[in-house]
């Protein structure tokens, strides 16, 4: 606001658009002393020259510290709401970005438990894988052991049958000798039955042995066609990935 005073608007801007007083001539001192000599006629002329010399009031002069705040208020405002509005925004971003991070956060949760789920199963089919290997060992191991029976029944066998095959000879030898003396037909007769005895140990023997090779190979075949099976049931299991 100004310091300057504002002064009322003169008599003849009241009236109309004529010319105010320190527009008009200014009275010579000859023309007042002829009007008269008066000491109030003195003082009037006094006081007139005192106004025509004082400066003419100007028109009424509007504040702008008035306006100047009416618009910083406005601009206040402006600058309020727009910033309110950003908040909001911002507010509502942060809403919106913690919801996807608790979202985020219950998917790692639960792609965490079903890792864990995943290891749990991979280890047990590890272990079953293991078991099966070792199962498998083991039967490779009975299938190793009844090979070599059956092979060492095999050799059993042989010696048999060359034992029986010399008996069969000893007795064919027999016969011949028999034959040629007949004097010791009756020798011959009871070296033939001895032997014959001899003989059916022998096949009883030759017969046991193969029903015990025959058995042996039946259960080599058993073994052989569990040994298969799992062999097939490890082949069948899922890979197990080496975890990290």
């Amino acid at each position: 606001m100004s310091d300057a005073p504002v002064s009322s608007p003169s008599k003849t801007d009241a009236k109309g658009s004529g010319p105010s007083k320190t527009d008009a001539p200014v009275p010579s001192p000859s023309k007042a002393d002829a009007k008269g000599s008066g000491p109030g006629k003195t003082d009037a002329r006094d006081s007139g020259d005192v106004k025509s010399n004082a400066p003419a009031p100007g028109p009424a002069k509007t504040s702008v510290l008035p306006i100047a705040l009416g618009a910083l208020s406005a601009v206040l405002c402006i600058i309020i709401v727009v910033l309110w509005i950003k908040v909001s925004a911002l507010n509502t971003t942060i809403v919106e970005s913690q919801n996807r991070i608790d979202q985020f956060g219950s998917v790692t949760a639960q792609m965490q438990a079903q890792l864990d789920e995943a290891k749990k199963d991979s280890a047990k089919l590890q272990t079953q894988i293991d078991d099966a290997k070792a199962r498998s060992v083991r039967l490779d191991g009975l299938v190793d052991k009844t090979k070599a029976g059956a092979a060492e029944l095999q050799t059993q066998l042989d010696k048999t049958r060359a034992i029986s095959n010399g008996f069969q000879s000893q007795m064919e030898d027999a016969n011949v000798t028999s034959i040629r003396h007949q004097g010791e037909v009756e020798i011959a007769k009871t070296q033939v039955k001895v032997m014959q005895a001899q003989l059916d140990e022998a096949k009883a023997d030759t017969v046991r042995i193969q029903a015990q090779l025959d058995a042996s190979r039946i259960d080599s075949a058993a073994l052989q066609v569990k040994l298969g099976k799992a062999e097939e049931a490890i082949a069948g299991l899922p890979k197990v990935r080496s975890q990290n």
